[in-house]
């Protein structure tokens, strides 16, 4: 009996190989129209059931040196960078040193009066109700081209919030995607830490989880490694760097550079609650609700958002995801926690939409179940 047994197994063996090179085939097509030895492109990966089923790159890193994209190659996160500033305040939390009904005024007592009904957990699920520090910062220099402007800083940004009298609404009322909220939590994460956010980081996330290469860049004090620089294509066709912007150098909304490679520990990390348990995670994975009700985009349509993450199923299956979108860059991490699938997209161009693409490889694997 035991030749027919082996027999089978080694059938569903060569099975389960070629149905999962049917799917490698699958979602290379998806991303074939970026493979190039002289354009921008994207790094792909997909984990499934713990494991990288499908990691691969497209295109190329610059335009002087044509090195080709690959699994180290890091890329400027912009907002998919929120997830691991909520969860630097999570740390806090879990250590005992801050609270999310905190106050602002009581981390910042110089903070104008407007602050004194914003909580850390308002910040963290956007209904501060903080001004966009970007329309504030813009006003300042009316008809100035971005190149002539100078970045601005997180420290930058309280100081602008706090040259202002009012929220932009009552705390907790509505629901407003706030880059300003998360330059703020990185202020708060260095006042109660006593550490450079960037330090913070690096001693509370990055080095425990190995992710080596990543790191929130700060020009002057650190290099990013393998590093994507960012492009737009232009109208006659041609590809010029859009690598920075006046607002490039905020960290806690955006700043973080970090690979596949990297992200697949990331990834790891929060399937096996290595820095944060389960039930540490169950605020951030908790929808937001408004004191009118359900969360609302400003269009109408109902949002789900938890702390640094989107929350809204796709097709019928649970998903927490973030995109990220800055001047040259565009990303996306789509995680399917009850389907064990994870795909993360990381793109240095604009003219890609990371997180529709990331959904065409999604539907590969959800569909057929």
């Amino acid at each position: 009996m035991k030749q027919p047994i082996v027999s089978a197994v080694c059938i569903l063996l060569l099975v389960s190989a070629a149905s999962a090179q049917v799917r490698s085939d699958q979602i290379d097509a998806i991303f074939t129209p970026l493979k190039s030895s002289n354009a921008p492109g994207a790094a792909v990966l997909v984990v499934r059931d713990g494991k990288p089923v499908f990691k691969s790159g497209y295109g190329i890193a610059d335009l002087r040196t044509l090195h080709p994209i690959d699994s180290e190659t890091n890329f400027r996160l912009a907002s998919f960078t929120k997830q691991f500033t909520a969860t630097c305040i999570m740390l806090l939390v879990h250590d005992g040193r801050l609270d999310y009904d905190d106050h602002l005024t009581d981390i910042f007592p110089e903070f104008p009066a407007y602050g004194k009904s914003i909580t850390v957990r308002n910040l963290l699920n956007h209904t501060s109700g903080l001004p966009d520090y970007e329309d504030i910062l813009m006003k300042q220099y009316p008809h100035t081209a971005d190149e002539k402007i100078p970045q601005i800083l997180d420290a930058g940004v309280l100081k602008l919030l706090e040259q202002q009298t009012a929220g932009q609404f009552p705390p907790g009322s509505k629901w407003q995607y706030s880059n300003s909220g998360y330059a703020v939590l990185a202020m708060i994460v260095e006042k109660i830490s006593g550490k450079p956010f960037g330090q913070f980081l690096r001693d509370r996330i990055f080095a425990p989880l190995n992710m080596n290469s990543t790191l929130a860049y700060e020009k002057g004090k650190n290099e990013v490694p393998r590093r994507a620089f960012g492009h737009t294509k232009q109208r006659d066709g041609n590809w010029r760097e859009t690598d920075q912007s006046p607002t490039s150098a905020v960290l806690g909304d955006g700043g973080i550079y970090s690979s596949i490679d990297d992200l697949e520990k990331w990834d790891r990390a929060l399937r096996e609650h290595t820095l944060l348990s389960e039930a540490d995670m169950v605020p951030a994975l908790t929808p937001v609700q408004t004191t009118s009700g359900a969360a609302k985009f400003q269009s109408g349509k109902a949002v789900s958002y938890g702390f640094g993450w989107f929350l809204d199923p796709y097709e019928g299956h649970r998903r927490m995801y973030h995109d990220g979108e800055t001047v040259g860059f565009r990303t996306t991490i789509q995680r399917f926690p009850h389907d064990n699938l994870t795909i993360l997209v990381l793109a240095n161009r604009t003219d890609v939409d990371p997180k529709a693409l990331a959904l065409k490889v999604a539907d590969v694997y959800l569909r057929k179940q």
